[in-house]
């Protein structure tokens, strides 16, 4: 299995460490044709923006787009945003992969992160605890979309749809490997290429 971690901004490289910590070959993406050879990817958190624009500078909308609608894709933060369908403005470069849509900066500045434990669908033991910087929140989900978790007042904070994967917060800044480990269960049910172990 190999999994690419998008390396235009942000936290690529922690995400790149939680992967080899659970014994995944991982990558950084720069160009189109690093995403050949993928199982997998992630696109981290960091400045949704920037990462637009610099995913745009290098050729990298198009081949990310055809890639989140046939390969695994999870996206975390600025990632979430990247996938979603609907961000409030158009003229922010998104795949539009996910039929959510998203509040880009629900939680107001980076004064206003925070931590706290959440309760997630799907993962087992002690409740997750998630780091929100800058977070987005998800507003609306298709039928399609399965919410996986939400913060005590309701709002959306984690969905999956398929092979894709949201999450508002940060699990790359945690020392909790069970997201990692559930997107490469996803990845190995859905995404690996032939001849792949």
């Amino acid at each position: 299995m190999i999994i690419g971690v998008l390396a235009l901004q942000g936290a690529f490289i922690e995400h790149i460490k939680m992967l080899r910590r659970i014994g995944v070959e991982a990558v950084e993406v720069r160009l189109p044709y690093q995403l050949d050879r993928l199982d997998g990817l992630i696109i981290p958190g960091g400045e949704s923006t920037t990462i637009g624009k610099l995913a745009t500078e290098y050729g990298l909308i198009e081949p990310l787009r055809r890639f989140a609608r046939a390969k695994p894709t999870w996206g975390t933060c600025a990632g979430m945003i990247f996938l979603a369908k609907d961000i409030g403005i158009d003229e922010q470069p998104i795949l539009g992969a996910m039929d959510i849509t998203v509040d880009r900066n629900a939680f107001g500045r980076q004064i206003d992160s925070f931590e706290t434990d959440l309760e997630i669908s799907g993962l087992t033991g002690a409740p997750y605890h998630a780091v929100f910087i800058r977070a987005p929140v998800v507003t609306a989900a298709d039928s399609a979309v399965d919410v996986l978790a939400r913060l005590d007042d309701g709002r959306i904070v984690a969905v999956r749809q398929g092979r894709l994967l949201a999450t508002a917060f940060h699990p790359e800044l945690t020392d909790d490997l069970r997201l990692h480990s559930v997107f490469c269960d996803i990845v190995k049910r859905t995404g690996l290429s032939p001849g792949r172990e």
